[in-house]
């Protein structure tokens, strides 16, 4: 039996007002105003702010804390937003190669609105060294985009942080203090910042001027006893001391301060939601000094280039001047992932890649060593 297409009245509605919308587009069009169009809008100007992207930014005031620290002051082309606790990566050319790392920012993100961005340094490794040794007003360097997680959550964390530092780790927290006395941020703030000696207390005189109600600052040092100090380490005991109720604990510093923090912590029962660690970047790998070759192919071009088994894929391709994406340097961000071709590798501790990249066949150069010669696929920088 043949199908009978019965007419529907409001089928037959629609159809006379499509009839009819080529004339109403006409009529608003011509309604509309000739002027040109702006070349910008707002909301551009403030992805810009919020977004800004790879910019040049000029340092202007290098400031020495302690006998291996040092703190950069910059001016940027472009102001920016950021929130306290959060890095950002520095780059420039050293020799044939442009280099780059992540520090945290020791300024307030207010002063970012102004262009002015600070970061402190301490003099370990190739970057660091060479900025300890080499960088001077007036120089010109590579700002990438604020990046990180290492900040205070209103939703998820409690009132009241429980901050641990240890030696330069004291830098995001010295943020967080400068964004709370300004009104940006809104909790309390108690810093347990452990050091060798007096000497290497890092902003002892900012901190004691930012202290309130608001901001404690407690300092521990470990290789001296002074007066108006607590001596040791940074354990269960003088958590509960300086510390009672519902806190947040947020710790920086190096990994031995986290596995001795680790276990003291186990005696408070914090869900992992209110432990915090800001991730450290991978560095040499403790095993034999084999060479690998490592083929990159990068937009249209191909490179091969050689590599060690100690040092990680992205530092085989910053030594031979290729200019591989990098953020974190810690295998978290996911900035630096890469296809591989083929290849054995190892990763360093835990392997933060996404289940998809997992599945795909993508690594992050930033945590990842070779273990064969590799053949990978990265992204432009």
């Amino acid at each position: 039996m043949a199908f009978v297409f019965k007419k529907q009245i409001f089928g037959f509605m629609d159809l006379l007002r499509f009839k009819k919308m080529v004339p109403k587009r006409r009529e608003k069009l011509a309604e509309g105003s000739a002027q040109p169009l702006p070349v910008s809008y707002r909301v551009n100007e403030t992805a810009k702010i919020l977004h800004p992207g790879y910019q040049k930014a000029t340092l202007v005031k290098v400031e020495q804390n302690t006998a291996d620290t040092k703190t950069y002051f910059f001016e940027s082309e472009r102001p920016f937003y950021f929130r306290a606790g959060q890095y950002l990566t520095l780059g420039c050319k050293v020799g044939d190669s442009f280099v780059s790392r992540p520090y945290a920012i020791s300024s307030a993100p207010k002063a970012a609105l102004n262009k002015q961005v600070s970061v402190t340094v301490k003099k370990c490794g190739f970057f660091s060294g060479y900025l300890f040794d080499n960088a001077k007003p007036g120089d010109v360097f590579t700002l990438g985009d604020p990046s990180g997680e290492f900040c205070y959550e209103p939703i998820k964390d409690s009132k009241q942080v429980l901050a641990l530092a240890g030696g330069s780790g004291i830098t995001p927290f010295y943020s967080m203090a400068q964004s709370i006395a300004d009104g940006t941020s809104d909790f309390s703030l108690t810093i347990l910042y452990g050091a060798k000696t007096e000497k290497d207390l890092i902003f002892k005189a900012e901190l004691d001027a930012l202290a309130s109600d608001k901001i404690k600052v407690v300092y521990v040092l470990s290789n001296e006893k002074k007066e108006g100090y607590e001596h040791g380490f940074i354990g269960a005991d003088l958590i509960r001391k300086y510390t009672s109720g519902d806190f947040t604990v947020m710790m920086c510093g190096p990994q031995a301060m986290y596995a001795f923090a680790d276990k003291e912590l186990q005696a408070f029962n914090l869900p992992l939601r209110r432990v915090k660690k800001e991730a450290n970047c991978v560095g040499v790998r403790d095993v034999k000094d084999v060479k690998y070759r490592l083929t990159v192919h990068m937009g249209f071009d191909v490179y091969k280039v050689p590599a060690s088994a100690c040092e990680t894929v992205l530092t085989a391709m910053e030594r031979a001047g290729i200019n591989a994406p990098s953020k974190c340097r810690a295998g978290g961000c996911g900035f630096c992932h890469s296809r591989l071709v083929s290849g054995k590798f190892s990763i360093a501790g835990a392997d933060k890649r996404r289940l998809a990249d997992v599945k795909f066949g993508y690594v992050h150069p930033c945590c990842t060593y070779p273990d064969s010669d590799m053949e990978i696929v990265v992204p432009k920088a």
